[in-house]
């Protein structure tokens, strides 16, 4: 079985207890848990990759001041800082409403965000070529429903947002994306449709890019998302 999992299964014993080995192994995912949830995002090294494939990001704050305020406020994590929202005002009045906008996150996991996000914006734009074309927002200190409010400043009929997930175990750079149809301030985790766990030890960014774009394409057909959008693309024969 550990052949087969990161899961912690049939962990060796010395006598009544845990093992040394897997006891330091343990104390090792915790510390990495617990680096990822205060690290940081590198904007100095994500902006640069993604100037090379075209987008010209935009960088905001959430009203967040900090990461130790993020961490014990959420809720100053779902909204834009007021130097944030008057910026984005500016861009959303220059231009027109946008099909779609990418919102990048740090989240819970700012190592995540780094290592995954634009290795799976490579594999997705083949799929979704409006993804190549898309505003792309980076927000920091930002949780899941900042994105709702980015999509209704841009006039965004679809929001993609990717951000890092809460940390497990095994699984410090866990990568999240989130699909929200007429992206609003006050809409609910059920109106938005989640695939989690985007990582080489996980999803792979292949398998994830080909659901973001299913997602895609069936809310810009249904114009919905959320419980009632149902990921059906392992049952759909090849050609639909």
């Amino acid at each position: 079985m550990r052949a087969h999992t990161p899961a912690r299964v049939a962990l060796r014993t010395a006598g009544s207890s845990l093992a040394t080995a897997e006891i330091l192994d343990l104390n090792l995912c915790l510390a990495e848990a617990r680096d990822a949830v205060h690290s940081t995002l590198s904007t100095a090294s994500l902006m640069p990759l993604l100037r090379e494939r075209g987008w010209s990001p935009i960088l905001l704050k959430s009203a967040a001041r900090d990461r130790h305020e993020y961490l014990r406020r959420p809720d100053l994590g779902r909204k834009l800082s007021a130097e944030s929202r008057s910026l984005l005002d500016r861009n959303s009045s220059a231009g027109s409403a946008n099909d779609l906008v990418i919102v990048i996150a740090d989240g819970l996991s700012a190592i995540a965000v780094e290592r995954h996000t634009v290795p799976l914006l490579d594999a997705l734009t083949p799929l979704w070529l409006g993804a190549a074309h898309a505003p792309v927002i980076i927000a920091e200190q930002a949780r899941v429903a900042i994105g709702d409010e980015i999509g209704e400043l841009l006039q965004a009929r679809l929001t993609l947002l990717l951000i890092g997930e809460r940390p497990g175990l095994s699984s410090p750079d866990s990568l999240g994306a989130y699909i929200t149809w007429a992206p609003r301030i006050g809409r609910t985790d059920a109106e938005r449709n989640c695939i989690s766990n985007i990582r080489p030890e996980g999803l792979s960014y292949a398998d994830a890019a080909a659901r973001i774009a299913h997602y895609l394409k069936a809310a810009t057909q249904r114009q919905l998302t959320g419980v009632a959008l149902k990921d059906d693309s392992l049952f759909l024969p090849d050609e639909a």
